[in-house]
Parts: C-alpha cells; structure tokens; sequence
C-alpha cells in the first residue's frame, strides 16, 4: 500500500471552535487517518498531520483547504510566524512504497484542483517548484500576505495555479504554498532570555543561510557586497537548517525556531548541542525544547543514543527509554507533556499486532493453558528465546556499568546492543508462531465441494504449512545467534552475573530444541519433500551446534561457581 502524509499548517491558532471545525474534515475520507493537531496561540498556527493513501489524501486536503477559506479572514491575522494564507502551507511527503516523483505529481493534481475550484492562488514549492527561486519556502513567502496585492500580479510571481489578481476571495484567503518534500522537522528551543535578537544571533550562527556579511560589526556595520551589488553571506554550521528567533508571548521566552529539511544530513541532538554552545557563549542558557508535529522514532532513538554514548553508559536498553533519555535531556517536555505514542509518527501509525507479546505474564500462561491449541510449543519456544536474549543484555548492561571497568563500557554495550536486536525479533517471533498456526486452521476450513476449490484448498494448506515450518526455524536460527553473546558473557563478563549466563544459555537450548520440535512435526504435512529434507538437515546442524556450545559455555559456568 503506498501511503503518504499531508501536514498543513492553518494560519488560526487561538479560536478552538475553528481550528476544530477545519481538522474534522480531515477523516470524513474513508481511510485517512489524523495523526496530530498542534496549535500555538503566539504565532496563531495550527500544524495539522494526517497519512493515508495519496487520493484519499488529495481529498481530505482539498476540503481541508476548502474548509479553511470558509472561516478564515486573513485580512484580520496576526501571529509571530511567516505566513501568506489561510491554509499557509501544505507539504505532501512520501512514507512507504512511493517515490517522490509520484508525490510530486500529487501536489500537482491538489495544486490544480485548488486554484480552479476554490480560487485561491497556489504556489509550489521545493520538489513540486516550477522553477528555481520556488524551491525554497522563504522566496515565495516573501512579503507575506500583506505584500500579496503588488506580488502576485506581477509576471515573476505569478501563482502556478488559480488567479493571479488581489481579488476579494485573496484578500480573504491569501496565498497556499503546495509542495512535496522530504520529512521535515519543526523545532523549537528556548531560551531563558525575553531578546528575540539574541535568539536571531544564535539562529544566524547556526542555519545554512548564515548572516549577511559586514565591516566589523556584526550588526552595524557596513554590509559586504559582491561585483554586482548583492550582499554576501556568511554560512552557518550546519547544512539543510533554516532558524530565525522570535519572541513568545505566550511562554514568556524567547526562542529560535528551526526547520531541518533533512534528517540524513542535519540531526536534532547536534543542533541542540550546538545551540547551547552558542547560547552560553552569549551568557544565555537553553531551558527546554519542542517539537512541532510528529517526528520519526530515528530522530529522538538517535539522539538518545549519542547523549548515552556521551555519558559512557551502555546503548543496549529498550527502544522507548532511548527516546525517554533524549526527550529529558532535549527538555521536550518543558512546556508540556511528551507523548511518545501521539508525537512518534511510527507509534501513532502502529497496528499492533502483539497480541501475545503484550499480554501480563499471568494472562501468557493462562492463555497458553487453556484449551485453545495456540499459543503453543513454538511460541514459548521463541519466548525462552527471548528470555535467554535479554539475560544475555543484562549481563552486558552489569559488566558495562561495573566500577573500574568505565573504559570497557564501549566493548560490552556493543555486545549487550546485539543481543537486545536478537531480543526483539525473537519476541515478535512469539505472535508471529501462532499466527502462522492460524493460517494452516484457515486453510483447512476452506471449502472442497468441487475441483477448483480441492485445488486451492490443496496450494493454501500447502503454502501455510511451509510458512509454519519457517516461522520455528528462524526461532532457531534467531536463538542460535545469541550463543555468541552469552559465551562472550560468561568468559569476560561481570563475574557476579556469571549464573545469569548460564540460565541465558539454558534458555537458548530449550528455545532451539523446543522450535527443532516444531520444525519436525509440521514438515510430516508438506509435500515438498525437497524442502523438508534440507530443512530438517540444516535444523539437526543448529541442533549439534546449539548442545556443543550450550555445553562448554555451562562447563565454564561450573568451573566459576565451583
């Protein structure tokens, strides 16, 4: 399924009532779904993000649009941020299974339909831009919607799309900026300072587009020019970085926004770094942070990691406490609450599929032993697994953080971050074994009247009973890599830990034996009896392999604890 997102940012911040009756619009398309909506009464803006198939995106964006020239009046707008339209901006970008020449060719297809059947004149920008100056946002912003009479009559500015005249559905509706472009980050840092031009100085330091060149004073002084009299500039640090320092009413702080147009190249953490770098170099301090929308789990896992890493602790622990250490020390949530499952576009577009996973361990095993044949053998075989995984961490995580071994933290978190991988995969292994038991049930209950249906029956049961025998041998393949890690454990590990090893090589065992268990007794059903001899002789290897080293790793167990 391709799927794409649409982050329009509404020029109405402060009237609940309005900025409600536009995003309802949003999920009146089948299969559409709202992900956030974050309104900021200073600047009076609301950045609305919603995903869904690219028709059923066009659709709710255009009655989005539609919506907000109903019952906005930018004639009477004010607010902190750039802006030039009811609907200001409205970005399209690609999630999965789609490239950007097809977004493109849908900002396209929404640009049109806006500036014919709503009037409202569209400019596109960045990947969608007709033409160079359009790319970037700023140039077609500029003069913001009070320069919109003089601008958009003229030939260099015309919009690409609806009228090019002050006309009185302009005057109410003001200019949209369409485009299609790569994931965005809005960010915010403030400061414990009310000077939006100390903010500025910061931003200018820091963004692409740097400051303009002058004598001596960086303020003052006379600015520098090239042969044909334009200014030059001095860059700033980081690449695909866009800022500028404004003041908060609301908060009573000034602040430098941010814009990174590209994640790859630019991260959040050494933006944030660099700030407050710049920050105490002028006798300011950054409090806090915010970010505007959603952001990919990456961002915050990233920074995370590289604010351990700075620390000297271990990276081997959960996904969700990596973000909760970048979110606390980024200060994301100093203004208000941080929400992982809602501001992290992967968990707020998750369907669950953890059944088991996510059940208590007392509701586990009174599930498992009920009367309903699954979850079986397979899946407390990738659960033991899972288990063994995690002991495996553990150890690493002690070993890391046991006093006087500080300089070896980097050679046991690399250890324990293996092992955690091996972890995660062995735990969605537990749902997947009982699904792939699901599938062979389904297959027997279709319907073998006639031929045709014999037939299909015959290639479904055929194909999911394949597919349960896969699903138990990547438990073993999966179990089996984590020897490595235990035995590496148990030899140079945190001593005081040394039982934890054995029971995690123990567990390992009894996940590959019980998965080789299961591999065997559903190759009697298959027919590809191909398949099932080369399985079965790769499993009995893992099974040979598993013992011998289970073995020498409880041999060394023993020879410590004796």
């Amino acid at each position: 399924m391709q799927l794409i997102e649409c982050v329009p940012n509404i020029s109405e911040g402060r009237n609940k009532i309005i900025i409600d009756k536009i995003v309802a619009v949003v999920e009146t398309v089948d299969g559409v779904k709202l992900l956030n909506v974050d309104p900021g009464k200073a600047t009076n803006r609301t950045v609305i993000t919603f995903v869904g198939e690219p028709e059923k995106v066009i659709e709710s964006a255009f009655l989005l649009i539609q919506k907000a020239q109903e019952l906005i009046n930018m004639s009477l707008h004010k607010g902190e941020h750039p802006r030039m339209g009811a609907v200001d901006v409205c970005p399209l970008i690609p999630i999965s299974n789609i490239s950007m020449e097809e977004t493109v060719e849908y900002a396209h297809e929404l640009s049109e339909r806006v500036g014919n059947d709503l009037n409202i004149p569209v400019y596109c920008y960045e990947n969608a831009a007709t033409e160079q100056k359009r790319i970037n946002l700023s140039n077609c912003r500029s003069g913001e919607y009070e320069g919109l009479s003089k601008k958009i009559i003229t030939k260099e500015w015309k919009p690409d799309y609806g009228p090019n005249d002050f006309n009185e559905s302009v005057v109410k509706s003001g200019v949209t900026a369409i485009s299609a472009r790569d994931f965005l980050i809005a960010y915010n840092i403030n400061l414990n300072s009310t000077s939006s031009r100390r903010a500025n100085a910061i931003a200018f330091d820091l963004r692409e587009a740097g400051r303009i060149k002058r004598e001596g004073d960086k303020i003052s002084g006379k600015i520098i020019k090239d042969s044909k009299g334009n200014p030059l500039r001095q860059p700033g640090l980081f690449k695909n970085l866009k800022g500028i320092g404004w003041y908060i009413e609301e908060y009573g702080i000034a602040q430098i926004s941010y814009n990174l147009t590209n994640i790859n190249v630019t991260s959040l953490h050494d933006v944030f770094e660099k700030t407050c770098e710049r920050a105490n170099a002028r006798g300011l301090r950054v409090t806090g942070s915010e970010l505007i929308g959603l952001v990919p789990k990456k961002v915050l896992i990233d920074a995370g990691k590289y604010f351990l890493t700075k620390q000297s602790r271990s990276l081997a622990i959960p996904e969700r406490e990596l973000i909760h250490i970048a979110v606390k020390t980024l200060g994301l949530d100093e203004l208000q609450p941080f929400n992982q499952d809602e501001r992290i576009i992967e968990y707020a577009l998750k369907n669950d599929n953890h059944f088991l996973a996510n059940m208590t361990l007392i509701d586990f095993a009174n599930k498992t032993s009920s009367e309903s044949p699954a979850p079986g053998g397979g899946s407390i075989s990738a659960y033991v697994g899972a288990l063994g995984a995690a002991l495996s961490t553990m150890v690493a995580n002690l070993s890391a953080n046991k006093r006087g071994w500080d300089e070896k933290w980097e050679f046991y978190s690399k250890w324990g971050e293996q092992s955690l991988e091996l972890q995660n995969i062995l735990v969605n292994l537990v749902d997947e074994d009982t699904k792939a038991f699901n599938k062979i049930m389904s297959a027997v209950s279709l319907p073998k009247d006639t031929k045709e249906q014999k037939l299909n029956r015959s290639a479904a049961l055929e194909s999911a009973t394949k597919y349960a025998i896969e699903v138990p041998f990547k438990i073993m393949e999966t179990s089996f890599s984590c020897l490595e890690s235990i035995k590496c454990m148990t030899e140079l590990g945190n001593p005081n830990s040394i039982s934890d090893a054995g029971v995690a090589a123990l567990c390992i065992r009894t996940a590959v034996m019980g998965a080789y268990l299961n591999v065997k007794i559903n190759c009697k059903d298959l027919n590809d009896k191909k398949f099932v001899s080369t399985i079965l002789k790769k499993g009995k290897m893992i099974v040979n392999s598993t013992n011998k080293i289970e073995g020498e790793i409880m041999e060394l167990v023993e020879k410590q604890l004796n």
